[in-house]
């Protein structure tokens, strides 16, 4: 049975939410599927991202195909990276721990990056979330009334 990490679309028109899951290639987008491994939210800056790390890896292991967009979020997560390294390790070109350590290392220094990105964004949005205030109407008397 051929098996892909794909989205499932959720939320309300125009609001798209995803759950990540390991599916089945004939179930549609929507339909049944094996295992739910994290949830996506694109509406967010930066996307946020929930993902159970060691179910993703163990289906990756075991030959499930991510789709475009799953594979891009793994390796935004370090997941593909873990993957790498542990086939290093399963070749002999390093331990364990160093590839741990490498791995740590690697997330450490992504999630630096991610904060910052964050605190960028909220320092160009204008006024929070409000947005700037309205401009005050000022009202005129009519002409006409004025030289009675």
């Amino acid at each position: 049975m051929p098996v892909k990490i794909r989205l499932q679309r959720h939320g309300s028109k125009k609001r798209p939410f995803y759950f990540i899951v390991v599916a089945d290639v004939r179930a549609p987008r929507d339909g049944k599927f094996i295992q739910k491994i994290g949830t996506y939210n694109p509406l967010t800056v930066p996307a946020s991202v929930q993902l159970d790390r060691q179910k993703a890896l163990d289906w990756l292991h075991k030959g499930a195909q991510p789709t475009d967009t799953v594979r891009r979020i793994l390796s935004y997560k370090g997941v593909l990276y873990l993957k790498h390294l542990l086939r290093g390790v399963t070749l002999g070109l390093f331990d364990e721990a160093a590839a741990m350590e490498k791995f740590s290392k690697w997330h450490s220094e992504h999630e630096l990056q991610v904060k910052k990105r964050q605190e960028d964004h909220r320092k160009a949005r204008p006024g929070g979330r409000r947005g700037p205030a309205p401009a005050r109407r000022v009202e005129r008397k009519p002409e006409n009334e004025t030289q009675g």
